[in-house]
């Protein structure tokens, strides 16, 4: 899913990014920087918002030590 379709999808569902967001415990900014490509989201909670918006799988790649 890009994210224009996810943009399209809560405006669909009448929520808000904002509003999402709270809903979800991440501020406004932090969603917005993820939905902008601001925020690369490989990792960390960048990474967690991309995978509840539907923009990345949840599985990542891991190196064997």
């Amino acid at each position: 899913m890009t994210p224009d379709e996810v943009k399209a999808r809560l405006q669909d569902q009448g929520i808000t990014i904002t509003q999402w967001a709270a809903d979800h415990g991440y501020t406004r900014n932090a969603v917005y920087r993820v939905l902008n490509g601001f925020d690369k989201a490989k990792y960390g909670k960048a990474h967690e918002i991309a995978v509840k918006l539907g923009l990345k799988s949840a599985a990542r790649s891991t190196h064997a030590a």
